[in-house]
């Protein structure tokens, strides 16, 4: 799904990029914490929630895997399930290396950059014993996303009607058969809304490092709006990009600070006394007047 409002400023691997990523998710949890019981993530001190980087990435990852992922130099090398060892094996083979324990053989590092889009966009530590394939430190990264007012953290009980094994069945009927009481209690996490905002930055001196081009950049962008659509499940409700804005400078060290331009894109609250429960709740405003000499604003997605 091309995006109209890709330019070529938006599409340059030589300058500097910092982006704004809005997000938001009904009735759905974006991003459970393992060691609160799936609940979503919060700030526990003021009751914000929280989506990490690595859930980002691990989105973008599987958008590019399933756009892509055919192509050799689209491959993705952190996926579930996958042998890491064995794709820094692929590498050597190509190559035709023999792995030295602890050592990095010359060219290694390269040739992982140039097959797998996430090592190259996100960088990687694959200092392995036996097919040590180097570190690299990726051109692209997100903040944590935080949502723009605190949210309301529910959790629900459920059940399932069907049984795992016979030996559950509680009751016999009139024939001798067993019946099921009730099936396993379970809990089931959401947020009845929230609206997120991630921040991101492109550095193109690590770019040039790991090979990361136009196309790449292109796939990223594409990726930041569409990869929610891929990500659907039960528990992640209605979960849709809400905007995407890029601040493009002309120059590789950049023209203004980071944080004077993402400041420029604010989330307020229409009605501060009513809970918010849609995107229409806000307003998302966009200073774009007397920006920086050669800084340019994309608005890539909005609303």
């Amino acid at each position: 799904m091309s995006n109209p409002h890709l330019n070529p400023v938006t599409l340059n691997p030589d300058v500097r990029h910092e982006f704004v990523l809005l997000f938001d998710v009904t009735n759905g949890n974006p991003n459970g914490d393992p060691d609160a019981g799936n609940l979503p993530r919060i700030d526990p001190e003021t009751g914000y929630g929280l989506v990490t980087d690595v859930a980002l990435k691990r989105k973008v990852r599987n958008y590019v895997d399933a756009l892509r992922g055919g192509e050799e130099r689209f491959k993705i090398y952190v996926q579930q399930g996958a042998i890491l060892m064995d794709r820094h094996h692929r590498a050597y083979k190509a190559l035709g290396i023999k792995p030295k324990e602890n050592v990095e053989a010359p060219g290694v590092r390269d040739w992982m950059c140039q097959n797998f889009y996430d090592i190259r966009t996100f960088g990687a530590v694959m200092g392995l014993k036996e097919a040590n394939a180097g570190q690299v430190r990726g051109p692209v990264q997100f903040t944590f996303a935080r949502s723009s007012d605190p949210i309301l953290s529910l959790d629900f009980a459920i059940t399932r009607v069907a049984l795992a094994k016979a030996s559950d069945k509680t009751t016999v009927d009139d024939s001798g058969e067993g019946v099921a009481g009730h099936g396993t209690m379970g809990r089931k996490a959401f947020v009845p809304y929230g609206l997120y905002v991630a921040h991101g930055f492109y550095v193109p001196t690590f770019a040039t490092d790991t090979g990361f081009d136009a196309d790449d950049l292109r796939v990223l962008w594409q990726a930041l709006e569409n990869m929610w659509d891929l990500d659907r499940s039960a528990s992640r409700g209605l979960t849709a990009c809400r905007g995407l804005y890029v601040f493009s400078h002309d120059s590789k060290l950049g023209n203004a600070p980071a944080h004077k331009l993402l400041g420029r894109v604010s989330v307020k609250r229409k009605n501060d006394e009513i809970a918010p429960r849609a995107f229409t709740d806000y307003d998302i405003q966009v200073n774009d007047a007397e920006l920086p000499q050669g800084v340019t604003l994309s608005r890539l997605v909005e609303g």
